[in-house]
């Protein structure tokens, strides 16, 4: 297995921001409605509330931590910025399951943490409308925007008019850079890191003379859906739909909701359904890395659970998404920053969090997030110097061509794309009953 160098010592200056664009988000799902009124609502009167007494005695920062793949890193470094500067660190990791629902709660009770993850931006535009979050565009305009990469930069930052209601802003940043495509066990599958298929054909063809199961979570399908589009759709198309300019009833979404009842027709889906609910994506990622499963819809994250969950299986890799027959471009992936941090506002100590959290960004400790939890870094100068580990390369090659979204799906449009999906492989819908409720979904929102 290759090895994470240590960074370059110096970095060039990079521009700072340009056009804003929205964030969105990292891999896990709930099955909350993030968007919903009632939520919306109860973060906005919990927003409203004082942040309580002036603190005394030594500095102490909470960081609600949604990544246990990340969490011996971040805990590595918290104890060594403890040592440094006498701020004690807590890390709470409540698990990516039960994260937002706690969030939700902890915004309620006014006891919100210091520095809380990033999360999909659909679901955590509820605490950045509340005030929950601190915008960060100053901070990031006067030097702070050099640890990024400006793709990052962009995707991680509300535009004007967002179709969230967000106000303009930066309100997270982020040390991992995120694609998504398939993690594949070439001894289930008989396919190879050398030479994996070509098109989607050859992907189920391969699965089926295999006898192999394939797997995606329901909260996954819309970045999948989303990816498939991109071999008929250019970026520009599918953010028009995004945005409830154009319909839904286009070509490169029937074809990639296609995929989804080709993956069933062909006997290769696992237990012949998309399973959902809160943990849905875990169970699926569990799965792939106890051997059972020969190949699932996963983002590069998922590398950094692997290593967590079996760090003896070492032997699959990763592979982009393949072009589809009669296919118009290249796919491209969603592109999206990974994980990363925001910081509260109305906390006890928003300075130290946001020295802590400028601390965490800089090249030696995303250095040290990229080797302990193996992810990508967002730094430009670490990821592109640095020897990809073996079961990143597939999800690194798509950074260069990531689809980078001014926009990102409604709440309506996400939770229809969920379950449409699932009703779609049950048999229970066409792909044009699938089409007709996600329009239908975008229009109460656009």
């Amino acid at each position: 297995m290759k090895k994470w160098p240590l960074p370059h010592p110096r970095l060039p200056k990079v521009r700072t921001m340009g056009t804003n664009l929205s964030a969105r988000g990292t891999r896990r799902r709930t099955i909350i409605a993030a968007g919903s009124l009632a939520i919306v609502g109860a973060l906005a009167l919990a927003g409203c509330s004082s942040s309580g007494e002036p603190a005394t005695g030594d500095v102490g920062l909470t960081f609600m931590n949604q990544s246990r793949g990340q969490e011996a890193a971040l805990t590595q470094l918290a104890e060594q910025y403890t040592k440094k500067t006498g701020v004690k660190i807590t890390i709470d990791t409540p698990g990516p399951a039960d994260y937002l629902p706690k969030l939700q709660a902890k915004a309620q009770s006014r006891s919100m943490p210091d520095v809380y993850s990033s999360f999909d931006a659909t679901q955590m535009a509820p605490f950045y409308k509340a005030g929950w979050a601190m915008d960060l565009s100053a901070e990031l305009n006067a030097g702070w925007s050099k640890n990024f990469s400006p793709t990052v930069l962009k995707m991680s930052t509300f535009q004007e008019g967002n179709n969230l209601g967000v106000k303009p802003g930066s309100y997270s940043v982020h040390w991992e850079t995120q694609t998504y495509g398939f993690l594949i066990n070439p001894a289930l599958t008989g396919m190879s890191a050398e030479k994996p298929p070509a098109t989607t054909t050859e992907f189920i063809d391969a699965l089926a003379a295999k006898k192999a199961k394939f797997s995606i979570a329901a909260s996954q399908t819309p970045n999948i859906i989303q990816g498939l589009a991109s071999n008929w759709l250019t970026d520009a198309e599918i953010e028009a739909t995004l945005n409830g300019k154009v319909s839904w009833k286009q070509d490169g979404w029937r074809n990639a909701f296609q995929f989804l009842a080709d993956l069933k027709k062909a006997g290769v889906l696992a237990n012949n359904s998309i399973p959902g609910g809160q943990d849905d994506h875990p169970n699926v990622e569990s799965s792939f890395f106890t051997k059972s499963m020969g190949a699932i819809f996963d983002a590069a994250p998922g590398v950094s659970v692997g290593l967590r969950t079996n760090p003896e299986f070492q032997d699959y890799f990763s592979a982009g998404l393949p072009k589809a027959p009669g296919s118009v471009h290249d796919p491209r992936s969603p592109g999206i920053p990974g994980k990363g941090a925001v910081i509260n506002p109305r906390g006890k100590h928003p300075k130290e969090a946001l020295a802590f959290v400028k601390w965490l960004t800089e090249p030696e400790q995303q250095a040290v997030f990229a080797k302990t939890a193996r992810i990508l870094p967002s730094n430009p100068e670490l990821l592109a110097g640095t020897d990809i580990p073996g079961q990143l390369e597939g999800f690194a090659a798509g950074v260069k061509t990531m689809q980078v979204m001014s926009t990102t799906f409604t709440p309506d449009v996400n939770t229809a794309i969920k379950a449409e999906s699932q009703r779609l492989v049950l048999g229970e819908v066409t792909v044009d009953d699938v089409l007709a409720t996600i329009q239908a979904a975008q229009d109460r929102t656009s």
